[in-house]
């Protein structure tokens, strides 16, 4: 490289770095201005830094006054039309930009997003994740609204089941008291079942609220299923003798499943009173245990008959017990009333915890619970 080309290379970094520089501190006092101002002011020292080194360089050269004017009318001109492009892009990024905050002033106001197509690659980008927002939002609304539900609802149907017993124990003391009971142990008997009914429903908020607080410890171990599953049809049979139900199924031999033992205990004992309340007489419950892909797949099948597709949906719900009736029936009294309806929610908080999933179908001739378990 000539000493000439090094003299060129140095005298334009030099003016067209100073020129850069000014230009960039004015750029950034003038930030907060619109996108379209940013950009032709982008442009404008982009054209005056190369103004600024064509200049230089050519009297450096020595060129002639009529040359030099060439060069600068040339680079003028050239720098203008550069400017009006600008200006033109400045103008579009600006009318994308007050678009998109249209539509983001919208979604505020209306809680929905329609995504735009229109700008720059990155604006579609924000649009689209914008849209995405949206939903995520519009999900957790939907959540929020049956949570406050199924929270009033539980409110309401506890308030009522626990009305109803204390109504009943007031009339059997009072009775007693005044020596009209004609056999005070039958008023004993049937007041330690109101008892320990209630004492139940609040050991179910409890576990529920400790489910839903997320503080619910776990303790995983390899367990036998078959083990459970036996546990839980023998601490079962009495009820189910009781109410004329039969049970029985099966557990594949040597099925492991990683859980704690009081929680798989639990939701097994829940879906088995759940299908045995709702199993005729005669009827049959029957619990199937297997080694699966996923992990490990339960069964639980009752004689209910069947459910309704519009209450699939809410049988897991805090308080639902698929009839707007909440007085129990003479099918409850096996198993110390019908509850609160907590005992499917628990299932579902425990399987959930071990990070499995719960589900149930309409399966011949009633429903079928469905708990798959990570092995």
């Amino acid at each position: 490289m000539t000493s000439d080309q090094l003299t060129i290379i140095w005298t334009t970094a030099a003016w067209s770095g100073g020129v850069g520089v000014v230009g960039g501190v004015l750029l950034w006092l003038g930030r907060r201005a619109s996108v379209r101002w940013l950009t032709v002011g982008v442009a404008a020292v982009a054209v005056a830094a190369v103004l600024a080194g064509t200049l230089a360089t050519a009297r450096a050269m020595f060129l002639s006054r009529h040359d030099l004017g060439v060069v600068a009318l040339v680079a003028t001109v050239a720098g203008l039309v550069a400017l009006v492009f600008a200006l033109a892009v400045g103008s579009a990024l600006a009318g994308w930009s007050r678009n998109l905050q249209e539509e983001a002033r919208r979604f505020g106001d209306h809680g929905s997003f329609p995504p735009s197509r229109s700008g720059p690659a990155e604006f579609a980008e924000l649009s689209e994740e914008l849209r995405r927002t949206s939903e995520r939002l519009a999900q957790s609304r939907d959540r929020e609204v049956a949570l406050e539900q199924s929270r009033r609802e539980l409110v309401s149907w506890v308030s009522h089941d626990l009305r109803t017993p204390l109504a009943g124990l007031r009339a059997m003391t009072e009775a007693l008291e005044d020596g009209l009971a004609d056999d005070p142990s039958r008023y004993h008997a049937q007041m330690r079942a109101e008892v320990e009914r209630m004492v139940r429903m609040v050991d179910d908020l409890f576990e529920l609220s400790r489910i839903h607080a997320g503080v619910m410890k776990l303790s995983p171990q390899p367990v036998a299923l078959g083990d459970v599953v036996s546990e839980a049809l023998a601490s079962a049979d009495s009820v189910a003798r009781a109410q004329g139900v039969r049970l029985g199924g099966m557990v594949d031999e040597g099925v492991l499943v990683t859980a704690d033992p009081a929680g798989l205990s639990r939701v097994v004992s829940n879906l088995l009173m759940n299908a045995i309340r709702h199993t005729p007489a005669d009827g049959v419950v029957e619990v199937h245990g297997r080694a699966v892909p996923e992990g490990v797949e339960l069964t639980v099948t009752d004689g209910c008959g069947g459910m309704a597709p519009e209450d699939m949906h809410r049988v897991f719900d805090v308080a639902w017990q698929g009839s707007a009736a909440r007085t129990p029936g003479a099918l409850d009294a096996p198993i110390g009333g019908a509850g609160a309806g907590l005992g499917l929610a628990i299932v579902k908080g425990i399987v959930e915890a071990h990070l499995g999933q719960v589900a149930v179908d309409n399966h011949e001739p009633g429903c079928r619970f469905l708990v798959t378990l990570p092995a």
